[in-house]
């Protein structure tokens, strides 16, 4: 695949990027370089190798999800300013 400047000034359209004339002629290279190692890869012979999605194993590194006690309703209110069993009572704040 031959990259021109067309192709250049399009990706760059796509990437928001202005490039100058003297960027322009260096990302040409530098995308057909890209493309040169990409057609190296696509000659070796991957017959037996199965797909994978990454290089590493990927595996959950969260811990299990553990149902604990929660606060006391009646000790979290105590501060309240105003006094509710149930929720704190604030001030309507939008019309």
């Amino acid at each position: 695949m031959n990259i021109d400047t067309e192709m250049v000034d399009y990706i760059a359209e796509l990437s928001r990027l202005e490039l100058q004339t003297g960027e322009k002629q260096a990302m040409t290279a530098q995308l057909e370089q890209i493309i040169a190692y990409m057609n190296v890869l696509n000659k070796l012979d991957t017959t037996g190798v199965e797909p994978m999605s990454h290089v590493f194993p990927v595996k959950n590194v969260l811990r299990e999800d553990e149902v604990v006690p929660s606060q006391d309703r009646a000790e979290l209110l105590a501060g309240a300013p105003v006094p509710d069993e149930e929720a704190f009572l604030v001030p309507k704040a939008v019309d």
